[in-house]
């Protein structure tokens, strides 16, 4: 009997080291896995920065071309329209879903024709509103890689949606919605401050 509880007594005692030392190691490591779960609480340099404003130089942008900027991890398009790029969406009034982008996402003075400041450049996420991809630029009339009678604008090939040269949708296409524009103002003639509202910033 007596050689029997030395036994359990033994074994007893050994699980309670056994289980304190697990304790102390399950601790240990749930120390070092706290850590870093902790830090990823904290937002990094880099997501700080990403919603930032950030600057475009417009100086040398040709008219008819298109520049792309990030921001806040998307892209942004500014493109210089030409006289008759902008003379052609009136043309389009009829076709766009949304033409006075009345259901779109814009700050109230890029809701015009234009959906722009200044008539000449277009500031516009390259986003399409459908699922997300990024459209193709496609400024030239009827472009031979387009549908017949094309009048420019850009075109995403997931899923087939189009937009005019103001980002507008067009009718019969899956994206719902106008390309968005974002907050933008400018400092200077031939700089564009991409994520400020204009009335946070100058007009120049």
């Amino acid at each position: 009997m007596s050689e029997v509880k030395t036994i359990e007594t033994v074994d007893i005692k050994r699980r309670q080291i056994l289980a304190g030392a697990t304790g102390v190691v399950g601790a240990v490591g749930a120390a070092f896995v706290a850590v870093p779960f902790v830090g990823s609480w904290q937002p990094s340099d880099k997501a700080k920065a990403a919603g930032a404003p950030v600057d475009v130089d417009i100086a040398g942008l040709q008219p008819g071309q298109m520049v792309t900027v990030n921001w806040r991890g998307k892209p942004v398009w500014v493109v210089r329209r030409t006289p008759d790029m902008l003379s052609r969406l009136t043309e389009l009034d009829s076709v766009v879903r949304d033409p006075m982008s009345e259901s779109s996402e814009q700050p109230a003075y890029a809701k015009n024709a234009t959906r722009a400041i200044k008539d000449e450049f277009l500031v516009v996420v390259g986003i399409c509103t459908h699922l997300g991809c990024s459209p193709l630029y496609r400024p030239a009339v009827n472009s031979p890689d387009m549908a017949a009678n094309w009048r420019g604008g850009f075109f995403c090939p997931c899923h087939g949606s189009s937009f005019d040269l103001a980002g507008r949708v067009f009718r019969s296409v899956p994206a719902p919605t106008n390309l968005e524009i974002p907050p933008h103002n400018y400092l200077t003639e031939t700089r564009i401050r991409i994520g400020e509202d204009a009335s946070e910033g100058g007009q120049a």
